[in-house]
């Protein structure tokens, strides 16, 4: 199960991104893109996730993963809830969607820096 406090820490370590609140709700930002957001109850995080591959996740495991509301179907995002997650696998979905707003030298930096991951 994890927590928000398990991956917290990157939304400052990762390169380029800061963290900011909105209306009480943590979300981890690159400029003004923000590419992980949590419920106000902390229990559901949204991370930025290719449009083409959300329904093969979803489909996968629907009992980590859900599609965002209709309204925020146009945006690449998808939902986890952070119970059904180990600490290492939401650490790699934050870095992943971290990838998706940063260019990619700022993302084979990361690589070359953290050879086994963000674990």
């Amino acid at each position: 199960m994890v927590v928000i406090e398990d991956v917290r820490p990157l939304g400052a370590e990762l390169e380029r991104s800061y963290q900011v609140y909105v209306r009480g709700r943590l979300k981890f930002r690159v400029r003004q893109i923000v590419y992980v957001a949590f419920s106000l109850d902390e229990r559901v995080m949204g991370f930025a996730f290719p449009k083409e591959e959300r329904a093969a996740l979803v489909g996968g495991e629907p009992h980590k993963f859900h599609l965002p509301s209709a309204s925020d179907m146009r945006f690449n995002w998808v939902h986890a809830d952070l119970a059904a997650l180990d600490p290492i696998e939401a650490r790699e979905l934050v870095v992943d969607a971290w990838r998706m707003v940063v260019p990619a030298k700022v993302s084979r930096a990361y690589d070359l820096a953290h050879p086994t991951g963000p674990g």
